[in-house]
This record gives structure tokens, C-alpha cells and sequence, in this order.
């Protein structure tokens, strides 16, 4: 369901006539075959992230779902980090379990904070489907990021799937003083985001994608995402286009998202404040304008 680092979504030959987004300058968009209303993504592009819009219904769930952008590999890594730091586990901006089900599985316990009661919903029927000896290792939590009141401390707290983009750049200090606050000694917070070459993005504000979402109901669905970065505001806006077709009808619906574009350094100055120590910085590029950061930071003292 979800994407792996650094690709695409799975792409059929032929996209919908009225999914054929123009290639922004300079960003070439790769044809399947000879036809204009065919568009698909090179190896190194990827789908823009849904990360602030929480999905409304059942159906929007696919696409929230299928876009959590190159972050869709890191569960593995997350589960590694899990066994060396212990339990229990925060997980912010949970979505509907795709980390905190697997680190169940794997018998820690986690709180899966998360504003969207259908998907904490969809994220104790997963757990509940596995069996007893998973959910009763789940606890959700309905909360906006921004406004996090934690009761309890943890051995390790998640901002992953670059959630960090969906908080305002002005709730993001008291967030994380938040997290710190409640990390038991020898803790970890662990964040990624998508960073981006500044320059590029005044050269090109804008840019466009269209892809298959993945979908397992008998329902196909497309969608046409257009991008627009605004550098004075530090913020994305993205709008999603999408059409399902089923058996007996097409429904056509447009979501769009705000997040914000992350500032490295101001991101390490607020860490610094709220007193956590980046121990571990890993960088992965995922095309000649972005990369993807992964910081494992310590609570000081």
C-alpha cells in the first residue's frame, strides 16, 4: 500500500485523459507510452505528502494512505530504533497504525496519538484483526499535535512520515518541549522531514504528478496532484484531484493540504531549546532537489 523510499507509486500504462498535469520547467515527467494524457513519475520522483489533511471519509483513507510520500520505508528502521531504545512508544501523527501495529506485533506497547477518530478506528480494527496479544499493547489518543498534553513517559517518541511538516512553525517549539519533558532518561525522539534546496524551489514553485492510488476494493482510482511552494510563508499547499471508478459509477473529488517547509536550522536551534541533543542526522537524497533527514536526538542530562 505504501511507497518505498526514493520510488513511485505503482503506475498502470495509461492515465485518465483528464489527468495530464503540465511538467513544471525544469522537472521532467517521464511518458509510459506515446500519449498525451499519459504521465507517470521517474525513479526518483515521488507523490507529495498528505501529512496535515486527516482523511474525512472511508475512501479518502486510500489516498491518505498511499500518501506518505518516501517515509513509506522506514518502518523497518523505526522497529530497530524501537528494540534498542525500549518501550513504551509515542507515536505522533499516528494515521491508522502503520507504524504503532508493527511495533506492536513486535510486543511493545505504544500510545498512537492522532486527530482523526476514523483513523485511530481504522488503527485498533487492524490490531484487533491480529489478535488480543496486539491490541491490548495499543492505546490511541485523539489530539491535535499543537496542543499535545501528555500524561506519562516514554522510551521513545515518533514524529515520523515527516509529521514535524504538519505542526506550524510556531507550535512546533512548545511540541517538542512537550516530547522532552516526557522522555524517560536514556529516551529518544526520533523525526524525519523533507528538506529541500531553497534556490530550487524560488527557480521552481511549482510542480505537478499524477499517479495510480493503490486501492484493494475493486475501486480504481488516479489522481492529479499540483504543488505550489510559497518561501515567503514557508508552506506547501497541495491539491489532489482524484477519480474512482467502480462498478456501476465515477466519482470525481478534490483534497488539497497545507503543510510548511521545514528550515534545518531553525529545526536543530528549537531542538537545542527544548533540550534534546541531535545524536544521529542521516540524510538520504531522494532526487538533485530534495533529501530525505532522519534525526535521533537525546534528552540533555
Amino acid at each position: 500500500m505504501h511507497t518505498t523510499s526514493g520510488t513511485s507509486l505503482p503506475v498502470r500504462p495509461v492515465a485518465p485523459a483528464a489527468f495530464a498535469p503540465v511538467p513544471p520547467t525544469g522537472h521532467t515527467i517521464t511518458p509510459a507510452i506515446t500519449h498525451p494524457a499519459t504521465l507517470t513519475g521517474t525513479p526518483a520522483d515521488f507523490p507529495p505528502g498528505l501529512e496535515s489533511v486527516a482523511p474525512a471519509d472511508e475512501d479518502s483513507a486510500w489516498l491518505h494512505d498511499a500518501l506518505l510520500g518516501p517515509h513509506s520505508a522506514d518502518v523497518v528502521g523505526y522497529l530497530r530504533l524501537a528494540r534498542h531504545c525500549g518501550a513504551p512508544v509515542l507515536d505522533l501523527g499516528s494515521g491508522a497504525g502503520r507504524l504503532a501495529v508493527p511495533l506492536a506485533r513486535q510486543g511493545f506497547s505504544v500510545e498512537a496519538v492522532d486527530r482523526d477518530p476514523a483513523c485511530l478506528e481504522r488503527l485498533r480494527t487492524w490490531g484487533a484483526r491480529i489478535g488480543p496479544q496486539v491490541s491490548r499493547l495499543l492505546v490511541t489518543t485523539r489530539a491535535e499535535l499543537a496542543d499535545l498534553r501528555l500524561r506519562r513517559t516514554y522510551r521513545l517518541a515518533l514524529l515520523a512520515g515527516t509529521m514535524v511538516s504538519a505542526v506550524a512553525p510556531g507550535a512546533r517549539p512548545g511540541l517538542l518541549r512537550e516530547i522532552a519533558a516526557h522522555l524517560e532518561p536514556g529516551g529518544a525522539l526520533a523525526l524525519d522531514y523533507t528538506a529541500h534546496r531553497m534556490r530550487d524551489l524560488a527557480r521552481e514553485p511549482r510542480r505537478a504528478y499524477a499517479f495510480q492510488v493503490p486501492r484493494f476494493d475493486g475501486v480504481e482510482e488516479w489522481a492529479a496532484a499540483r504543488q505550489v511552494f510559497d518561501l515567503d510563508g514557508m508552506s506547501e499547499h497541495i491539491t489532489y484531484h482524484c477519480v474512482r471508478t467502480g462498478r456501476l459509477s465515477t466519482e470525481r473529488t478534490v483534497r488539497s493540504t497545507r503543510k510548511w517547509i521545514v528550515d534545518p536550522e531553525r529545526l536543530d536551534a528549537e531542538l537545542r531549546a527544548a533540550g534534546l541533543r541531535v545524536e544521529r542526522r542521516r540524510r538520504h537524497r531522494l532526487d538533485e532537489r530534495t533529501e530525505s533527514v532522519l534525526l535521533v536526538c537525546r534528552a540533555d542530562g
